[in-house]
């Protein structure tokens, strides 16, 4: 009896955290993980890992990590040291001002952003076009739907750059309003233009790639687990140093292709009948775990069984 009202607790204590809207409770996968006393990583554990000028031991952290995951509580600013934004052997005022030059370098991307497309920034965000393939300003259309010709929209030509990046603007906000509709959280514009805002500065940043459809799965726990933007962009950023190649495809290749092939041949090795199988109902390239591996199992499990897949990985 005592077990069951642990697990119902953990379980309760979970859902303050990101609690689900209740139109979407049966439509969500069944969450597995539990918060496990003595082996989730708490608040308390997590302080305790810190010497008096800030070094991280970052093995203690690690070994309990693997064990039972992360507290919500203290998930965002965990998440920064595994995903590499600060290094454990740093202090707490080298991180202090690392972090107030990556706020002041984002505020400036961002400012940047916002004199294209003044929306950036706005608490709003785009659903529509804004300029046609060949970069000519689409004008407000008269239903209302959110637009803006931008700051250099009189010019008679844009840069390549800038009118592939206003192309992804409106591509951007169609997925962020797709994505964890089950969560309470994103019931909000403003938390819904936080996401749009910082996909749009990093697809203006990465010049090779852009935006692509996913990364709004990748960058959507950042923005719930961390709530300063600059934060939240830069863990965003460090995750897709990791994750960038998945987003790469081309008219010969896409980005997963090197890790469908190693998972088809590890299904081979262990379960030869199963592969044989795929293969016979013509799934032996295992194109059906594409978005799986894309965006690291964000829509086949819960959105907390997620985060624990991804700790467990990052560490």
């Amino acid at each position: 009896m005592a077990l069951f009202f642990m697990r119902k607790a953990s379980t309760a204590e979970l859902d303050v955290f990101y609690p689900i809207r209740p139109e979407c409770q049966v439509d969500v996968p069944k969450t597995r993980f539990r918060l496990r006393a003595g082996k989730t990583l708490s608040a308390r554990r997590w302080h305790a890992a810190f010497s008096e000028d800030g070094h991280l031991d970052i093995a203690k952290v690690l070994r309990r990590i693997q064990r039972g995951g992360v507290h919500p509580e203290i998930k965002g600013v965990v998440w920064e040291f595994l995903l590499g934004c600060f290094d454990p052997n740093s202090t707490f005022d080298d991180r202090n001002q690392l972090r107030q030059r990556r706020r002041e370098q984002y505020s400036r991307l961002k400012s940047e952003c916002q004199k294209m497309v003044p929306v950036i920034g706005s608490g709003k965000f785009l659903t529509t076009p804004i300029i046609t393939d060949d970069g000519q300003p689409i004008e407000e259309s008269a239903n209302g739907n959110i637009s803006n010709n931008g700051g250099d929209a009189n010019h008679a030509t844009l840069d390549k750059k800038v009118i592939q990046w206003k192309l992804f603007l409106h591509q951007i906000g169609l997925d962020v309003v797709r994505t964890d509709r089950s969560l309470v959280f994103y019931e909000s514009q403003a938390h819904q233009a936080k996401l749009w805002d910082i996909l749009s500065v990093y697809a203006w940043v990465d010049n090779d790639i852009g935006y692509v459809q996913g990364m709004n799965d990748i960058c959507s726990p950042m923005v719930i687990l961390i709530d300063n933007e600059a934060d939240a962009f830069w863990c965003f950023e460090r995750a897709m140093r990791r994750l960038r190649e998945n987003f790469r495809c081309s008219a010969s290749s896409i980005g997963v292709q090197s890790q469908l092939s190693t998972l088809s041949q590890v299904i081979k090795t262990i379960d030869p009948k199963l592969h044989q199988h795929l293969e016979d109902l013509d799934g032996g390239e295992y194109l059906f775990a594409f978005r799986m591996l894309m965006v690291l199992f964000r829509r086949e499990f819960s959105f907390v069984d997620s985060l624990y897949l991804w700790e467990i990985g990052f560490s």
